[in-house]
């Protein structure tokens, strides 16, 4: 017999308030009343009969970068602390609520959300849902970890150059991330205005897609798996598949075979030219870096201590960049973009692992710089192209992974976002044959 949403709930917050887990390190506000009053109020509905969408009495978490009336927003930081309360919910949150969630609480993130490996020295650092001594993956970081271990059924995460798919790949969920511009970021506090998008991580595909439509303020609908025969797939080997490691080689490859068999088209395309026109034009300073240092100018040395060191010292990377900088790698960007349409106008979505590597130990990244920013780079990699070129993405888990989880990644141009999730369902429908 299905549970009440009371009973999901509860089951929740009993996890959550477990001694013997990390509870109250993935979640930094738990809104254990009022979600006992969203809960009973959707079953309430439930037993009239009424529904107000097909998320109506979700148990959900939402990252601790979105406003919720009344709260200061702290976004991993400490130095937000003293900021007024924000007014009124995020645009998202508030949708998400008129659809009936039940809103169990916020979760831990990289501060700034500035990191794709989700150690956090002021909240501390949310264990991976399959190996608790390792990183969970940033900056959506317990967002996937709470998905993950079951304590929501979605995790709202924000994704600028890989934060929504890497802790997805990382943990082992799914993590869409919708085309820039999809989903309003008012009240979401920014990483970078030209990067940021804002999308879910579940356990599968439909959730996500269920969740987007909402998200997006669109009429809910079907999500019915694409034809995989015929599929026509692209692998960009090159550089976005240097320092792999093998057990993640394998289960891509594994992936792939099974797609292959399944009738999709799967060739190799390069892009190395573009990557390498790209890299060229952000030798200065990465475009995040650069927004990011606009986004802190106001605190960024009068309160240097307050920061995590090494999201600052990404921070004065921007700011060491001047305005020309800023201009030309605008200007760059527009033209890779077209470039990249022009190259992909044939191929319905690239593929690759999104992360080169698995989840690092928390222990070995707290303890040294150069494995940090060794790793910090290579969890970023692969997902940030898509930012840059502005695609949607999602991560689905490799189904032959061994041990720890590894995503899949497929990416496609701007504006594909129904047919991305289609084509997802299709791919997910494949691993679980």
């Amino acid at each position: 017999m299905p549970q009440s949403v009371r009973e999901t709930l509860e089951a929740a917050l009993a996890r959550i308030d477990d001694p013997n887990s990390d509870g109250r390190v993935t979640y930094t506000k738990v809104y254990g009343e009022r979600a006992r009053v969203e809960a009973d109020a959707a079953d309430a509905r439930a037993k009239a009969g009424v529904k107000l969408s097909p998320l109506d009495g979700w148990v959900i978490s939402i990252k601790d970068l979105f406003d919720v009336a009344g709260e200061v927003t702290t976004a991993g930081s400490i130095i937000l602390r003293g900021q007024p309360p924000a007014k009124v919910d995020a645009p998202t949150v508030s949708r998400l609520r008129r659809a009936g969630c039940v809103i169990v609480g916020k979760t831990n993130m990289s501060e700034f959300a500035f990191s794709g490996i989700g150690i956090n020295p002021h909240y501390g650092t949310p264990g991976n849902a399959a190996d608790k001594s390792r990183v969970p993956g940033g900056s959506s970081s317990a967002a996937g970890v709470s998905v993950a271990e079951g304590t929501a059924r979605m995790g709202l995460g924000s994704d600028t150059g890989g934060s929504i798919r890497i802790p997805a790949a990382l943990n082992g969920c799914v993590g869409f991330k919708p085309t820039y511009g999809r989903i309003p970021t008012t009240g979401a506090f920014p990483l970078s205005y030209a990067l940021d998008s804002i999308g879910p991580l579940a356990m599968n595909v439909a959730d996500c897609a269920a969740t987007d439509a909402v998200l997006a303020d669109e009429e809910p609908w079907a999500l019915e798996a694409a034809p995989l025969a015929g599929l026509r797939l692209a692998i960009p080997r090159g550089r976005l598949f240097g320092q792999t490691e093998p057990e993640v080689e394998q289960a891509f490859e594994a992936a792939v075979a099974r797609l292959t068999r399944a009738g999709a088209r799967v060739t190799d395309i390069s892009i190395e030219d573009l990557l390498q026109d790209l890299a060229d034009a952000m030798a200065k300073a990465p475009f995040v870096a650069m927004e990011a240092a606009a986004v802190h100018a106001e605190w960024m040395e009068e309160r240097a201590r307050d920061f995590d060191p090494r999201v600052l010292a990404r921070v004065r990377i921007g700011a060491k960049a001047a305005a020309p900088d800023y201009i030309r790698l605008v200007n760059k960007r527009a033209e890779l973009v077209a470039r990249m349409r022009d190259r992909l106008a044939d191929i319905d979505a690239l593929i690759l692992p999104t992360t080169p590597i698995r989840a690092p130990k928390i222990s070995d990244l707290i303890a040294s710089d150069e494995q940090f920013w060794t790793a910090n780079g290579l969890m970023l990699r692969n997902t940030t192209v898509g930012n840059i070129f502005t695609f949607t993405g999602i991560s689905i888990p490799c189904p032959d992974a061994k041990g720890l989880p590894v995503g899949f990644m497929m990416t496609a141009l701007a504006g594909q976002d129904r047919r991305m999730l289609r084509m997802a369902a299709a791919v997910e429908q494949a691993f679980a044959a």
